[in-house]
């Protein structure tokens, strides 16, 4: 599990006896514990995963849950990412900004 901070925290919650039989054969299955599974699912969303992304926005309208603050960010999302194709700036990039332009520019 990446090092996301250095406190554990326990989430809990509730769900079926099925559900939770289900789970926890699929992830046998697939070879996963359910603690990585959920752990790396939650990294997902907080890093902007885009295919997590997508799954939140299908869910968002299956469930009815839209209302203006969402569509905000769905064109913010939209906006960045045209913003990332038109400059073809990756983040390491992006965070190195400064340093190319203090490089070029000494003076500054």
């Amino acid at each position: 599990m990446p090092n996301y901070g250095n406190t554990i925290k326990k989430i809990c919650f509730e769900s079926t006896d099925k559900l939770h039989a289900d789970l926890k054969i699929r992830l046998h299955y697939d070879d996963l514990r359910i603690r990585d599974f959920l752990n790396d699912i939650l990294l997902g969303y907080v890093n902007k995963d885009e295919h997590i992304l997508a799954f939140i926005e299908n869910l968002k309208k299956r469930k009815g849950t839209s209302n203006p603050r969402h569509n905000k960010v769905k064109r913010a999302r939209s906006k960045e990412k045209e913003i990332n194709k038109q400059f073809g700036l990756n983040k390491s990039e992006i965070e190195n900004i400064f340093d190319i332009i203090e490089k070029e520019h000494k003076d500054l």
